[in-house]
């Protein structure tokens, strides 16, 4: 049910909740992904459903050995929240 999945051919990650999907916008420049745009549709506003997304993505970025430029404000302070996922920003 919360599984996040990477649409490469849209370049975005993907979690379908209740019919409707949850969207994070990248660009992958070699092995950097710049995070753009976060879009929740808001009939799953307030529960969560981007902070999912955002790790979901972030861990299949780990797991690719990518580094992250948060351009997305939501992306940012999610990083900011957790930041065990800090090591991930390209510095």
């Amino acid at each position: 049910m919360n599984d996040v999945i990477n649409n490469k051919a849209h370049h975005r990650y993907e979690l379908e909740l209740e019919g409707h999907v949850a969207t994070e916008h990248y660009k992958l420049d070699g092995n950097v992904i710049t995070f753009e745009h976060t879009d929740v549709p808001k009939e799953l506003g307030g529960r969560g459903v981007g902070s999912i997304l955002v790790q979901g993505a972030l861990d299949q970025v780990r797991a690719a050995g990518l580094k992250v430029i948060p351009e997305c404000p939501f992306v940012k302070a999610w990083i900011e929240k957790h930041p065990d996922y800090a090591d991930l920003v390209k510095r």
